[in-house]
């Protein structure tokens, strides 16, 4: 079985996440848990290697963000293109396959209100 790195002082940070989520975590975690989404199970606020993502499924190699409206802001943008590059880059299985990652931006807009989806260069509202 191949094992992800991780920083083990972020253990305890994690819980902290975890106890403390947003309402957009919660309302997609009650759609993850338990193996409800297809069979497969997720784990939440994980550490891999130097960061925690908020979902991690480990059998799709996939990890899914729930970022909030400071993320929209510059040096946000720029931390999380680094750490997207990192984590797509980071070998996560034994054939050096990266993670793919996948972000939900909650949006503000007059015109759209919800979760905007982010995959690489892409947006998609619903």
């Amino acid at each position: 079985m191949y094992w992800l790195p991780y920083n083990k002082d972020l253990k305890a940070f994690s819980r902290k996440l975890r106890n403390n989520s947003t309402p957009g975590e919660i309302l997609l975690w009650k759609q993850l848990r338990a193996g409800s989404m297809m069979k497969y199970t997720f784990n939440r606020q994980k550490p891999l290697n130097r960061y925690i993502v908020d979902f991690y499924c480990k059998p799709l190699n996939l990890v899914i963000e729930i970022d909030g409206a400071y993320h929209f802001e510059t040096e946000q943008k720029v931390k999380d293109n680094i750490r997207q590059k990192f984590l797509e880059e980071m070998p996560a299985r034994p054939d050096g396959q990266g993670i793919e990652l996948f972000t939900f931006l909650r949006t503000t807009s007059k015109k759209r209100h919800g979760y905007s989806f982010l995959k690489k260069n892409r947006k998609l509202y619903y």
